[in-house]
């Protein structure tokens, strides 16, 4: 008898192909985050899960489902009580290198976008506003000469700075640790938080979620930073203050933002939506058909690997196979 996985939404078919040479496969059908409830009822007796990063596997989902292995179809595991899946003897593994390119060209795709102010001039010729070249229309940014802060200096961080050494910014980073051979390379200078936040035209921000993150950018930070500066974030909702940021961007403390994670996604703050110096995407930082294939082919592997007995490329609990 074969042994089960449950995927929890649809997924590039490579990843799923590879799954059903081995397991029988089930898969959530809705196009929607799966419930609490779905998700338990689904994984059921399964021996593999593979969840996306919206699906909240806790200690009740892995004793309900008596699952044996996670797959989490994201570089980030935030989503999974990874402690609690050690404790239980259970591998957690994820997906991380693959997107870093992806992630990094959204990044620059939402800071080009918000600073030149291009979905706003693409709204105002749609509606048939457009009369002739105006000197003084929708006026945005430079970035040449300006300054770039890059908190969080992990794979996605440094992908970032490249890009922008090609736009002949100057680059600042704030970072758990220095990486003195990128700043040889680029140019590029690690300071401290307020310091990146006074400094910087262009503030993008990379690091990983956790209880020191949150509310990484709030109230206070908004005010260090310039009325002339933008905020990306590509990262986690949770380490924006995004009631913070409403005001921010009403009150003229920053001139704009570019997001594509928010605080209670799906939801997006009413205050967000209303406001026009603001670009808003719908968490599409992986979204090329390249890497979110591999994502799923990634997945599927450690899923597999996990599975078989063997030590999984991407584990996260690597303390389950050093004992």
């Amino acid at each position: 008898m074969k042994k089960r996985i449950f995927v929890t939404r649809e997924i590039p078919q490579v990843g799923i192909d590879i799954l059903q040479q081995h397991y029988e496969v089930e898969i959530f059908p809705e196009k929607r985050p799966i419930t609490k409830d779905e998700l338990i009822k689904g994984a059921m007796d399964c021996d593999g899960l593979l969840p996306l990063l919206t699906d909240k596997v806790d200690i009740e989902v892995m004793d309900e489902t008596g699952i044996k292995a996670i797959a989490n179809y994201a570089v980030g595991v935030d989503n999974i009580d990874v402690k609690a899946a050690t404790q239980r003897n259970i591998p957690v593994t994820n997906t991380p290198g693959v997107l870093t390119d992806a992630t990094a060209d959204l990044t620059w795709a939402l800071l080009l976008s918000v600073s030149r102010r291009i979905v706003e001039a693409d709204k105002y010729l749609r509606e048939g506003n457009f009369v002739g070249w105006d000197s003084m229309l929708y006026l945005g940014g430079d970035f040449a000469g300006r300054t770039i802060g890059i908190i969080g200096l992990g794979r996605i961080g440094q992908a970032v700075a490249r890009r922008a050494a090609g736009f002949d910014m100057n680059i600042i980073y704030h970072s758990t640790s220095s990486h003195p051979k990128l700043e040889s390379q680029l140019g590029m200078k690690r300071v401290s938080l307020e310091e990146l936040l006074k400094e910087s035209d262009y503030v993008t921000i990379h690091t990983p979620y956790s209880k020191k993150t949150h509310h990484l950018i709030g109230k206070k930070e908004f005010e260090i930073m310039k009325p002339t500066a933008y905020l990306i974030n590509t990262a986690r909702g949770k380490v924006v203050n995004e009631e913070e940021l409403v005001v921010a961007l009403v009150t003229g403390k920053i001139d704009g933002a570019g997001l594509d994670v928010y605080y209670n996604e799906p939801k997006v703050n009413k205050g967000l939506i209303d406001l026009p110096n603001v670009v808003l995407l719908p968490h599409i930082g992986t979204a090329s058909l390249y890497t979110r294939s591999k994502m799923a082919l990634m997945a599927a592997e450690n899923l597999h690997a996990a599975l078989s007995g063997e030590r999984p490329e991407n584990i996260v609990n690597p303390e389950l196979y050093d004992k």
